[in-house]
C-alpha cells in the first residue's frame, strides 16, 4: 500500500479553474435531479456569464487539497508521489447586503453586517465537505446566511446540522417561476 497525504485549505477561484468548476456545477445539477430537486438549478445554472463575473469579483472559493500518493490509479495521482490540487467544493461569498434578503416571510436573526453563501457545490470527490465550506464562513465572517430549495433535501439537512437556524422563507429576484427559498443564519457573536 503506498503512501498518501492530503492538505486541504481554501483559496480564491482564479480565471484557470473555470472549466474545472463548471464541471462540478454539472456534477451538482445532475446530483440534484436524481435527488428530487431538478429545478433549482435546472440544466443551466448558474449561467457561464455569472461564474466567470464570480470568479473576476473575487467571489468564488475553492476547497483544494494536495493529494500526494504513490499509488498508480489513485484518484489524482499519478503513482509519481507528485501532489495534485484537486476541487473538493466550491462557493460564492458574497459581503454586504444582499437585495433578496431585504424581504422575508418570518425573521433573520438581526441586522448586523453578514456574509451571503451562493451556489456551494462538491465535486463528489470527498463527502462532508459542505460542512467544511460552511463551518469556515462561519469562522471567518461570523455572520454567516444562506438559502436553499424546499426541495433540496440534502441541504437543507447539511445547513441545520451546521448550527444555521431556519429564518422564514425569501423571493428570488432573478427569476420567473420557482422563487421560493429556505433563509438561514448563523451568528457566532
Amino acid at each position: 500500500m503506498g503512501n498518501s497525504v492530503s492538505s486541504r485549505h481554501f483559496r480564491q477561484a482564479i480565471a484557470c479553474d473555470y472549466e474545472q468548476i463548471q464541471r462540478i456545477y454539472a456534477h451538482a445539477r445532475a446530483l440534484m435531479a436524481k435527488n428530487g430537486n431538478p429545478t433549482q438549478w435546472g440544466d443551466s445554472f448558474p449561467l457561464a456569464d455569472t461564474v466567470r463575473r464570480d470568479i473576476a469579483a473575487g467571489r468564488t472559493m475553492l476547497l483544494v487539497d494536495n493529494e500526494a500518493s504513490n499509488e498508480a490509479g489513485a484518484e489524482g495521482s499519478t503513482g509519481d508521489g507528485i501532489a495534485q490540487e484537486r476541487i473538493l467544493a466550491q462557493f460564492v461569498l458574497c459581503p454586504g447586503d444582499d437585495p433578496t434578503y431585504r424581504e422575508i416571510d418570518g425573521n433573520w436573526l438581526d441586522d448586523d453586517p453578514y456574509v451571503t453563501i451562493h451556489r456551494i457545490a462538491s465535486s463528489g470527490l470527498v463527502a462532508r465537505v459542505a460542512y467544511d465550506c460552511l463551518k469556515w464562513a462561519v469562522e471567518q465572517y461570523g455572520n454567516v446566511r444562506i438559502d436553499t430549495h424546499p426541495n433540496n433535501m440534502a441541504m437543507q439537512h447539511v445547513i441545520e446540522r451546521s448550527g444555521f437556524v431556519r429564518c422564514g422563507l425569501i423571493s428570488l429576484l432573478d427569476r420567473e417561476t420557482d422563487k421560493t427559498r429556505i433563509a438561514y443564519q448563523r451568528h457566532n457573536r
